[in-house]
């Protein structure tokens, strides 16, 4: 198994994503891209923010690949999120996952950015022709501590 995720200022190198998973006993890799596209919910967009709170977001972007990892037979993950100004068709995230079999594939990257969307401490703000505004999340989970 074989685990690769990263947060970056800099464009995503997707070739890179790509190259962290494969291997001779895989069937399938999956690679997903979010892309910054120009209209939400009916307002035009003409640029975003992400920002993180980057330690965090590096060790809960971890665990995350390791759980689907774990639970989904992903021989390699890798994931990686953007932060800082992007702008329309740059990509914000990329998750790439290798399994022996495709529907492991599908299934392990679908769980990989459906965490990261609800858990990752990453806060998006989308700009317009006429302000801009964060958008709603979910709060990533505190860890507990003992006494």
């Amino acid at each position: 198994m074989s685990i690769e995720t990263w947060i970056t200022t800099e464009p995503i190198d997707t070739g890179r994503v790509l190259s962290a998973t494969g291997s001779p006993a895989d069937g399938a890799i999956l690679l997903f891209l979010g892309i910054v596209r120009r209209e939400n919910g009916g307002r035009e967009i003409t640029g975003m923010r992400y920002d993180a709170y980057g330690s965090m977001a590096e060790r809960v972007l971890r665990e995350i690949a390791g759980e689907a990892a774990n639970t989904y037979g992903a021989t390699h993950v890798a994931a990686v999120h953007r932060t800082g100004d992007l702008a329309i068709g740059d990509v914000s995230v990329a998750v790439a996952v290798s399994t022996p079999h495709r529907a492991d594939a599908f299934t392990a990257g679908r769980w990989v950015i459906d965490e990261l969307k609800r858990r990752l401490p990453v806060w998006k703000k989308e700009h317009y022709m006429d302000g801009s505004r964060w958008l709603d999340g979910s709060s990533p989970p505190v860890p507990e501590t003992s006494p």
